[in-house]
């Protein structure tokens, strides 16, 4: 069944895009929005002061809207956020997450008030994190979708694990477990974080507030995936979950278009990777995102392992003090070596012909990058969500190899001689030359996904056909 579009000249539909105020939720977002602008929706985005100046630039030469909105300080409970803290990304220490997450709610009655003064509002995207959008969407009969960070797999392998109580059980941290639902799929406690496990406090309260309000009065979930990677579990998701969800990921690949820089105005660490592709030097890509912390003992190991292996890296250390490294080490692998301390264009790195190999913390933003670049993972993940992600890049679609751990464990602390062995596996090794291919078809796949017709881009007209009908 299909139905009609709005004329040209009829009132265009009018979506509330509300990302939550961390980079790696707010820039798939910001692709959606692209995605719907190309619709010929109006769209209007909510942020804060100080993360507006990024969105600005990155919908640059667009016809979307920007509201901004006070972000809370000082609010009963949550006053150890610094002061100016808007973004999870500035937050001193990723124990502050729940105290930050929670305090938004504090913005609903500013948010209520801008939206009084919109043109109707056709529906409502909003991140799973801001449960609060629930009351404000009925408030003002606004249909409403969850937008969710995070794969099929994970969602639907710890709902399981969740239901079945699988972690509840005397097996150790480290014990392999059967998922009932999914018996080809095995997990260990410690593929979860504690919080999700025996949440308490501020953690307990944030879950409560996620798992329980979020989907009320929601119309739909938007997942950042597209069919053909996990079909099993989207499957499963619609056929036992609700509400309903809907994919059309990777919204990596709906990246506004961008003016080609001047060769001489190309960042320093772009000209590094031209320069290693005129060498034909494959290059390893190295960076855990903007918010894990990683202790000055794991950092050098990591120093000594990417030293040791002899291939050629790009290290991405956002947030990390210059005197962790011991004397001398940039100096000494300046020929095949190059550490950048700025925010970088991650999709323009993975997408560069010299990049043959990633070092990640399997954030999904960053997995489905690395997909869509056909570029192999190398998994080290640390918190969230990331070691289901891991299990399912290198047990679930062979996209990548996982990092060697001294005690074998998930958790476990990874030596230096390890990290060499295994990025030497990925890089030169037969392992690798496997994932790499499995990757690069998963990469073809992906681009069909979104292009006219493929499966993400049918799934988004059917979403705003829907939408239409309900007008």
């Amino acid at each position: 069944m299909s139905f009609n579009r709005p004329s040209d000249d009829a009132e265009p539909l009018h979506v509330v895009l509300f990302p939550f105020m961390s980079k790696g939720h707010t820039i798939p977002i910001l692709h959606l929005a692209h995605l719907l602008l190309r619709r010929r929706l109006a769209v209007t985005i909510f942020t804060t002061p100080a993360n507006r100046p990024f969105i600005v630039q990155f919908l640059s030469n667009s016809s979307a809207s920007i509201v901004t909105l006070p972000f809370p300080q000082n609010v009963p409970r949550h006053d150890d956020i610094p002061a100016g803290t808007e973004s999870t990304d500035k937050l001193p220490s990723m124990s502050l997450f729940h105290s930050f997450a929670l305090s938004t709610r504090f913005m609903q009655p500013d948010f209520e008030r801008a939206l009084e003064t919109l043109p109707r509002v056709s529906f409502m995207v909003s991140d799973w994190f801001l449960w609060w959008t629930a009351e404000p969407a009925s408030r003002f009969n606004i249909p409403r979708f969850i937008f969710s960070g995070m794969c099929y797999y994970a969602t639907t392998v710890a709902r399981a694990v969740k239901m079945d109580r699988l972690l509840s059980g005397p097996q150790s941290d480290d014990e392999l477990v059967t998922v009932t639902t999914f018996p080809w799929v095995k997990v260990t406690k410690n593929d979860f974080e504690r919080q999700f496990r025996e949440p308490i406090g501020l953690e307990l309260e944030f879950t409560m507030k996620v798992t329980m309000l979020s989907a009320t009065n929601c119309h739909g979930i938007i997942v950042n995936s597209f069919y053909e990677l996990e079909p099993v579990f989207a499957d499963y998701s619609n056929l036992n979950c609700s509400p309903k969800s809907w994919s059309v990921g990777p919204l990596c690949l709906a990246e506004l278009p961008k003016a080609q820089p001047e060769p001489d105005k190309k960042p320093t660490w772009v000209q590094w990777l031209d320069e290693k592709l005129d060498q034909g030097k494959p290059v390893l890509y190295v960076a855990f995102g903007s918010q894990v912390e990683i202790s000055p003992a794991q950092l050098k190991e990591i120093e000594i392992g990417l030293e040791e292996s002899k291939v050629n890296f790009l290290w991405v250390i956002r947030k990390i003090k210059s005197e962790i490294f011991s004397d001398g080490f940039e100096e000494r692998v300046k020929d095949r070596g190059i550490v950048v301390r700025d925010w970088v264009d991650q999709k323009e790195i993975l997408m560069h012909e010299c990049v043959q190999g990633f070092l990640s913390h399997c954030g999904w933003n960053s997995v489905l990058e690395s997909i869509c670049a056909g570029v192999p993972i190398l998994a080290w993940p640390m918190m969230a969500e990331q070691h289901l992600n891991a299990r399912m890049v290198t047990e679930e679609i062979k996209a990548g190899l996982r990092v060697e751990t001294c005690d074998g464990s998930a958790r476990g602390f990874v030596k230096s001689e390890g990290l060499e062995k295994t990025v030497r596996q990925l890089m030169e090794g037969e392992m690798g030359k496997g994932v790499r291919k499995e990757v690069k078809e998963l990469a073809e796949t992906a681009k069909k996904a979104v292009e006219e017709g493929g499966s993400s881009w049918r799934t988004l007209d059917l979403l705003i056909d829907e939408i239409t009908c309900m007008q």
